[in-house]
């Protein structure tokens, strides 16, 4: 998962998009960047870190202009380092730079054919390198010297000709403006919206609603699945549908866990939708075991607490932060290497003894995955002193690897994957477990937003829309995605500072 914005304004925008990027640092922790451009020069700063530690004064001194694009990362292939730091950069044709969140299903064929067919050249194993080098064959495709927002819409009804999967992408072109587009089904996340100054509108354009509001934007609407939107250097805003919408089935793991709580994502309000869980999986709790005997509902911070405040009032019992967090360690969810997890669990969470000693303790998460997170921490309630420990998932079990831009791991490393509920409880020791219905799930999102048709519930049901999707994918995922190719992964991240192919003044 990684997070994207980009910004036309009516003076620089570097700190506009600096701000930005901290907003949507909960979608990606690996690297960050920013381009701007600035009388057709590009200027650029990447680097592997949080956003805080990327830029400094005198790289905001050098990121002038009055458009950019910046990216917020997190490896969805076990890969890492600087040289998959984006925004990526074409300088044929205009100048291009470009910024994505997702994953191509078809990335093998595309570089295959940009080498043989398109004669273009890929530096990186990014599939975001793919999709800025198919883009900017088909804007080349159009001949002309100045590109209108025709030939723009054109070049990315070529996109979607040739590239599948789940993909929000934001890029710009020197001197002319910024585009920005996403895939026919929606499944990756995209907004735009505008603020009036002295000088005239400005545009952003982001993964999350957040980025806008911190920044003063007023939120427009959700980008359409399949739409592309286009804003001049100057400032004049364009929109088309450039390819008839698959079925509009946005990522329903957005609102179980990645995004924040303050967002609004295809008009649904995900800190309603995270009460609605709670609701609903109380529910379940008291159709099953209406003679339960839970003394408190705690959560496991950050993003199961609104789920576990629902469920706490709707069963009736005390809520309570038992668990607090250190809040300079990552999202372990997303950490590769499973020693590297297993460490970062007890550096990120410690207990309060006095609100679990002699206690039936509900622990709240939104999801198990591996399962390691859990486990330890229902060891630690357990040494803490709490009489049982039972455990909620907010969404359902998690059986199968996530193709479309979350690194969700191979099938094998899911600890669901293959087991029983009942195993899955025995194996992360808890007293009971109980597990979110997809139905409840799916109708917690969707009373936020009935014209909703469809969610891509592909972790749960194993059921992936864009129908490219077969064993022998999923063999090379694992190739990809395995801990052991993480860890070799980790090491070349940690080891080599050098930016491949572009100068980076750090």
């Amino acid at each position: 998962m990684c997070g994207i914005v980009g910004i036309v304004g009516k003076s620089n925008v570097n700190l506009g998009l600096y701000d930005a990027l901290t907003m949507l640092q909960h979608r990606g922790q690996d690297a960050a960047g920013i381009m701007t451009c600035n009388q057709g020069k590009f200027a650029q700063q990447k680097a592997v870190g949080l956003v805080k530690d990327v830029f400094r004064t005198r790289h905001m001194q050098r990121l002038v202009g009055n458009m950019g694009i910046g990216h917020v990362r997190y490896p969805t292939a076990g890969s890492s380092g600087p040289a998959l730091a984006q925004p990526f950069y074409v300088n044929s044709p205009y100048g291009i730079a470009l910024a994505h969140n997702g994953n191509l299903t078809n990335t093998e064929k595309l570089r295959a054919d940009l080498f043989n067919g398109d004669l273009r050249h890929v530096n990186t194993d990014s599939d975001s390198e793919v999709l800025l080098n198919v883009f900017a064959h088909e804007l080349q495709l159009q001949g002309k010297i100045q590109p209108a927002a025709e030939d723009v819409f054109r070049a990315v009804e070529g996109v979607h000709r040739r590239i599948r999967g789940g993909y929000a992408v934001v890029g710009m072109i020197a001197n002319y403006g910024v585009f920005a587009f996403r895939d026919p089904n929606g499944i990756r996340p995209l907004v735009y919206g505008y603020r009036d100054t002295d000088n005239g509108r400005e545009y952003l354009i982001a993964s999350e609603s957040v980025a806008l509001d911190v920044l003063g934007y007023t939120l427009v609407r959700d980008v359409a699945p399949g739409e592309c939107v286009y804003i001049t250097v100057t400032g004049e805003l364009y929109t088309h549908q450039c390819v008839k919408k698959s079925g509009y089935a946005p990522c329903i793991f957005e609102h179980v866990y990645f995004a924040r709580p303050d967002s609004i994502m295809d008009g649904v309000s995900v800190y309603k939708a995270r009460l609605r869980q709670g609701e609903k999986l109380a529910e379940k709790i008291l159709r099953e075991r209406p003679e339960h005997d839970i003394d408190v509902v705690i959560p496991i911070p950050d993003s199961s607490r609104v789920a576990g405040q629902a469920m706490a009032q709707t069963l009736g019992v005390k809520f309570r932060e038992g668990l607090v967090k250190n809040r300079y360690i990552g999202r372990t969810f997303i950490m590769p290497g499973q020693q590297l997890r297993r460490k970062s669990v007890r550096q990120k969470l410690n207990v309060i003894d006095l609100e679990f000693r002699d206690k039936n303790v509900m622990l709240v998460d939104d999801s198990i995955v591996r399962g390691t997170t859990c486990q330890q921490i229902i060891q630690m309630a357990r040494d803490a002193g709490a009489a049982k420990v039972y455990f909620a998932s907010a969404s359902p079990a998690v059986q199968y690897p996530n193709v479309y831009g979350i690194d969700m791991p191979t099938a094998t490393e899911l600890i669901a994957h293959g087991r029983t509920e009942q195993e899955v409880c025995d194996e992360i020791g808890a007293d009971w477990l109980v597990y979110q219905d997809l139905e409840d799930l799916i109708a917690a999102s969707r009373e936020g937003n009935p014209e909703i048709p469809h969610f891509d519930c592909s972790v749960f049901d194993g059921e992936y829309i864009t129908g490219d999707v077969d064993s022998e994918y999923f063999s090379k995922l694992d190739e990809a995605r395995n801990d052991k190719v993480k860890s070799s992964g980790e090491s070349f991240a940690q080891g080599d500072n050098a930016m491949v192919g572009i100068h980076n003044d750090q």
